[in-house]
């Protein structure tokens, strides 16, 4: 931000500069060189009524030489022509003399208007000595132009100093004005990150900056404050939960084992029964406080090494797949590690492989793999068990999505959530000739190793 706001900044003080300062120059310029025109034929037109009275009155020429004299002190040269274009007098240079001084006097003693030329750094100039239809003579003078080149650089280099000074001055407050307004922005946006890496305790400063930055940063402190007392909440609300529940559950089937010891016939059936229940809404219960808990999760991520991962949990599940009569391997893969927090995978992989091996039946197989694919970590769990309609696909990630699940209902909603909150993404497909599949893009790790 702050070197586009340089740029842009920079580039308008350049256009804004050229526009006022290149036609304030050429106007400068051309003012001078008509000043300078004007004296020159000022001083042309002095030595020609000198010479008038030398050539139409007769006069001796001691005024027309005392002119001459002066124009050549001055650094002029000049010449004085009469009626018939022959040289009567001059200075002691000759550049008032030749063929183009000829051609003035010619166009001078016919009455028009001579277009005075500049050659080789001098400016010419030619008046009629008396009347300008019937001149008595005419005078040239030709003029050396360095001063008048010497003035129109100056006119120049203080345009370009004063054009490189604003654009100095205009770079100076571009990056001064760039960096009070991206520096809190800058600052802004790493607290939001870090808020949303879990550090809910993040605070924006609200002391720097534009006024609507400033109330930016203040909107944001009090949505973070907000946010984190919602957050601290409902986990102190999930504590009392899984307290409260928890421990009479655990009473009641202490009571239950109590009774059954030494019940018999239909009263333990139905003692046992009421076991099974209360079970069962344990684990209801536990999976909703994890549901609950992954709902809240902001997690920091971290560098999690997938391949490492799937080998751990498919060994610890290995035994259970067994005892079931079911095959749970991982294909190989190369290392690759993925953005996620602490232990997110882990939970994610065994609501998985539960799921899997709960729905394959004896002598199915259960295949965990990992790859990269485009930008991302790409986990799959395929299974050959009875798989899923497409409707139960829809909602499966839902709470209590899927009715005909033999467990909670409550695997995949969690599932979901873990995945998503780190800003990955998960779905299901049927695998190719029967069974589910759950493929998982996740992050990949970006951070040093």
């Amino acid at each position: 931000m702050t070197r586009r706001i340089t740029w842009t900044l920079l580039a308008l003080t350049t256009v804004l500069l050229v526009l006022a300062l290149v036609p304030l120059a050429v106007l400068m310029t051309a003012r001078e060189r008509v000043a300078f025109r004007d004296d020159q034929r000022a001083a042309t037109r002095v030595i020609a009524t000198a010479a008038e009275e030398h050539l139409s009155d007769h006069e001796p020429p001691i005024r027309m030489r005392r002119e001459l004299n002066a124009a050549a002190r001055a650094g002029d040269c000049a010449a004085v022509y009469d009626a018939s274009a022959r040289l009567v007098a001059s200075t002691p240079c000759t550049a008032a003399q030749g063929e183009e001084a000829q051609e003035l006097v010619g166009d001078v003693l016919a009455g028009h208007e001579p277009e005075p030329p500049e050659n080789e750094g001098r400016l010419v100039a030619a008046e009629p000595a008396g009347e300008v239809r019937r001149p008595a003579g005419a005078v040239v003078l030709a003029r050396s132009a360095a001063p008048l080149d010497g003035r129109t650089a100056a006119i120049w280099g203080w345009s370009a100093a004063i054009g490189a000074a604003g654009l100095t001055a205009s770079v100076l407050l571009s990056v001064r004005l760039a960096r009070w307004v991206s520096r809190p922005l800058s600052a802004l946006d790493a607290t939001a990150r870090k808020l949303g890496e879990g550090a809910l305790d993040e605070r924006a400063d609200v002391g720097g900056g534009p006024p609507e930055v400033r109330r930016l940063a203040a909107t944001f402190n009090t949505m973070a404050a907000r946010t984190e007392a919602l957050v601290h909440g409902h986990r102190a609300v999930i504590a009392d939960v899984s307290h409260q529940l928890r421990t009479p559950l655990a009473a009641l089937r202490l009571r239950l084992d109590v009774l059954g010891a030494g019940a018999e016939g239909d009263t333990g059936a139905e003692l046992d029964a009421a076991q099974e229940e209360v079970a069962r809404l344990s684990r209801l219960v536990d999976g909703l406080l994890a549901v609950a808990r992954a709902e809240q999760a902001t997690p920091r991520p971290t560098a999690v090494r997938v391949d490492e991962v799937v080998a751990e949990r498919v060994a610890a599940w290995s035994p259970v797949a067994e005892e079931r009569g079911v095959r749970l391997t991982a294909s190989e893969g190369r290392g690759l590690s993925a953005s996620l927090g602490a232990g997110h995978l882990e939970q994610v992989l065994d609501n998985l492989i539960a799921n899997a091996v709960d729905a394959v039946p004896d002598g199915g197989s259960v295949t965990v793999d990992h790859r990269t694919t485009g930008g991302s970590a790409r986990v799959r769990v395929r299974d050959d068990g009875p798989g899923m309609t497409a409707e139960a696909k829809e909602v499966a990630f839902r709470r209590f999505g899927n009715p005909a699940a033999g467990g909670t209902g409550l695997g995949l909603a969690i599932v979901h959530r873990l995945v998503t909150v780190n800003g990955g993404d998960a779905r299901l497909e049927d695998t190719p000739g029967g069974g589910l599949t759950v493929v998982l893009d996740l992050p990949l790790w970006t951070g040093g190793p």
